[in-house]
């Protein structure tokens, strides 16, 4: 059997087991995307790349950082980030799966210990597995779970660093950690606390910063924030301390090796920046939505998550795609979402609020659920 024979099989199984994914064109009301303020179609930050492609602003880095990629509008970005969200420092990368992966492969090292949240994205399972470091993980958004495994840890004889992964919005289910358990948690043990602000950032907090406002300047704490979300563009800022930058720069492979984000982008990057920082009209748009999508889904018997990821569990994959394809049928831009992405069990519904879609939307949709459940 050859190798291409034996990529058949294992993607024919998947299909038997309801797994396979495909590619297929956008269609019908946007409920799926992470386009949270509807910024990615944006007149003002097409305004804002036409303007730096005026100014001669590169499509293209040229090269890694450390070469010659190291583009102004890089710096620029990066300063203004750390001055906006309040850090020592940020770094600028191409994806928030790059900067979770970098981050959790280079700074733990030998001898020191990872605890992550059980249902912590698989950027940061991909940059545990390509570190140094030991790693468990600890009940979901459970504090406490934590605590008594660093003492078993310790118990255990470890001796090294303890580093604390968490999101403060999880991206399947949509409710909040206890960013301040955890954060408290850190300071008693002495540990480094890595915070995803993927879904946060745009969302919540003043000005955008997100659900761990504040917490960016302390030493203890790496937050990292997507670019493509919220945010409309794409990339990842990481805040940290300065220290922190200095030895990414000197030992992530994933940004020493990597050709740098495009220019373009961080000057777009920086227009989206100063549009947060303009005032709230976008947040509290969409959080009228949430509000008024709270509402149309407790009507229908749906436990609503309170923020703008709605998941409706239906446990069996088979009928969470059916009913996808039933939506979309229908219109609606709604996916199914299954195990791996999601434990055994709890195969979903993924719905998603942005400012693409309106209050009517959101009450057509729940009508169709209605009828669909």
């Amino acid at each position: 059997m050859t190798s291409l024979d034996q990529m058949q099989r294992d993607l024919d199984a998947l299909g038997r087991q309801g797994r396979r994914r495909a590619l297929r064109p956008i269609a019908g009301v946007d409920f799926s995307s992470n386009d949270y303020l509807g910024l990615a179609r944006a007149p003002a930050l097409r305004d804002a790349a036409s303007n730096a492609l005026a100014r001669g602003v590169a499509l293209g880095s040229g090269g890694s950082r450390l070469l010659r990629g190291n583009d102004g509008e890089h710096i620029a970005l990066e300063a203004e980030a750390a001055a906006h969200f309040g850090s020592q420092a940020a770094l600028f990368v191409g994806s928030g799966y790059a900067a979770n992966t970098l981050l959790l492969a280079t700074l733990p090292q030998r001898g020191d210990l990872v605890l992550y949240d059980a249902l912590i994205h698989a950027s940061t399972h991909e940059g545990m597995r390509l570190g140094r470091a030991e790693f468990r993980a600890f009940a979901h958004n459970d504090p406490a779970a934590a605590q008594d495994a660093i003492a078993a840890w310790r118990k255990q004889g470890g001796t090294g660093h303890v580093w604390i992964a968490v999101e403060s919005l999880y991206s399947m289910d949509g409710d909040r950690a206890p960013l301040a358990a955890f954060d408290a948690l850190a300071q008693r043990e002495g540990a480094m606390l890595l915070i995803d602000e993927a879904h946060a950032t745009g969302v919540y907090g003043a000005q955008g910063r997100g659900l761990a406002d504040g917490m960016d300047r302390q030493a203890h704490a790496i937050v990292i924030r997507t670019c493509g979300k919220a945010l409309g563009c794409e990339g990842a800022l990481i805040l940290c301390a300065a220290p922190v930058r200095e030895f990414l720069i000197n030992r992530a492979r994933g940004f020493i090796f990597s050709t740098a984000p495009s220019p373009l982008i961080a000057a777009v990057v920086r227009a989206s920046l100063m549009l947060l920082s303009g005032g709230q009209a976008r947040q509290d748009r969409l959080h009228r939505l949430i509000d008024h999508a709270g509402r149309a889904w407790s009507a229908i018997g749906i436990d609503p998550s309170g923020s703008a990821i709605q998941p409706v569990v239906l446990g069996d994959a088979g009928r969470a795609m059916d009913m996808a394809h039933a939506l979309q049928q229908r219109g609606y831009d709604i996916r199914g979402i299954r195990p791996p992405s999601v434990p055994e069990g709890g195969a979903r519904l993924r719905i998603t609020l942005t400012l693409n879609i309106t209050e009517q939307q959101v009450t057509d949709l729940a009508a169709c659920l209605k009828d669909l459940l």
